[in-house]
């Protein structure tokens, strides 16, 4: 069977269902002390999203991993995301975690994911407290995607690299840790379909203006496994 077609422009994809019938991971739970107990518990975990599906043929299976930043606000975590600029071969202009393909020299997934965020977005490890991991995550694009979960401490300065990032912004952590925000999407196409999740967050421009930031795919996927993990 060959893997499905790509998506162009996820928005345009009929919205199946959202999931508001879900509860809310409560505020308790999402701070500091006790993220770290969670994932420190060591509990077996089997994720709600392994993968984006059948992978495009061709593509030999490649080591990944990103790093997801839970900043430490007075406010409350808030999750800082990429924008990838629009001339990338793979997930061009998507909402994305800094994060990349494994090198040989990395010492594992937490390597990768510290060294990429460096990289990409210049976030010094020094503000970087890895928590833990979510199970592996297999894009359409056949990366081998591990989330890597940690704690960055303020204050810190972000140096882009305008390659690879067009943008970086937070979104609190509570907003997308409820399902009230989840919608589940449905995409047909000749011989079968596809499902994937979005979760939007609008936020102001400099002038003021909204902007909606559409977080789908994978990385809505990884936050999804994410907040299965935290709920249970």
């Amino acid at each position: 069977m060959a893997a499905p077609p790509r998506i162009i422009d996820p928005r345009r994809v009929p919205v199946a269902g959202v999931d508001s019938h879900l509860p809310a991971v409560p505020a308790e739970r999402l701070a500091p002390a006790a993220l770290r107990a969670r994932f420190a518990a060591g509990d077996a975990f089997e994720p709600e999203h392994p993968g984006d599906g059948r992978p495009f043929e061709g593509r030999t299976p490649a080591a990944a991993a990103v790093l997801v930043p839970l900043v430490q606000r007075e406010a409350g975590l808030t999750v800082l995301l990429t924008r990838r600029t629009e001339h990338l071969r793979d997930h061009a202009g998507q909402i994305s975690f800094p994060g990349g393909r494994s090198e040989p020299e990395d010492d594992g997934p937490a390597a990768t994911a510290l060294r990429e965020a460096h990289e990409e977005v210049g976030l010094a490890a020094e503000h970087v407290e890895i928590v833990g991991a979510l199970p592996a995550y297999t894009t359409v694009t056949h990366f081998v995607v591990t989330p890597v979960i940690a704690l960055v401490r303020p204050p810190f300065e972000l140096r882009l690299d305008p390659f690879e990032v067009a943008e970086a912004f937070e979104v609190p952590m509570a907003h997308l840790m409820n399902p009230a925000h989840h919608r589940r999407h449905r995409f047909e196409f000749e011989g079968g379909h596809r499902h994937f999740l979005s979760m939007p967050w609008q936020a102001a421009r400099p002038d003021g203006a909204p902007r909606e930031y559409f977080i789908w795919g994978a990385t809505a996927a990884m936050l999804r496994n994410l907040y299965r993990f935290l709920a249970r």
